[in-house]
């Protein structure tokens, strides 16, 4: 059976939702497969990319440039190390979404932003 443009897309935003953990493509492309689905990772970046056109998916790159994806509501920032590539979450987003639009040009309505905070961790700061 040939899966539509649509529920493809909603395929990808329900595994991306009841993932807890941020997911690169093609791990998302893994969980597909394993419950059975059949779809390209081609497929999957593809959509992921018109995902994210659309505002529905936002998506980060780690330091070694792996691109990870979570759903839009989702609302989390980090703490990157540049040395490791360890990534912490922000205990809270320090970018309120009002204070967002007070700055935005007229006409422009933001659907979601992203922090990412890059820079050395405890683990990988030399010793003073």
């Amino acid at each position: 059976m040939v899966l539509s443009s649509a529920t493809r897309q909603n395929l990808l935003l329900d595994v991306l939702r009841s993932s807890e953990e941020e997911l690169s493509g093609q791990a998302l492309h893994a969980r597909i497969k394993a419950e059975g689905g059949a779809i390209g990772l081609a497929t999957v970046y593809r959509h992921l990319r018109s995902l994210q056109q659309q505002g529905q998916v936002r998506c980060r790159h780690l330091a070694n440039g792996e691109a990870l994806y979570a759903p839009r509501e989702r609302d989390v920032h980090h703490l990157t190390c540049v040395e490791c590539g360890s990534s912490s979450a922000l205990a809270q987003c320090p970018v309120e979404q009002q204070s967002l639009s007070i700055h935005t040009p007229t006409g422009f309505t933001p659907l979601f932003h992203t922090l990412e905070v890059f820079g050395i961790c405890a683990n990988c700061k030399p010793a003073s």
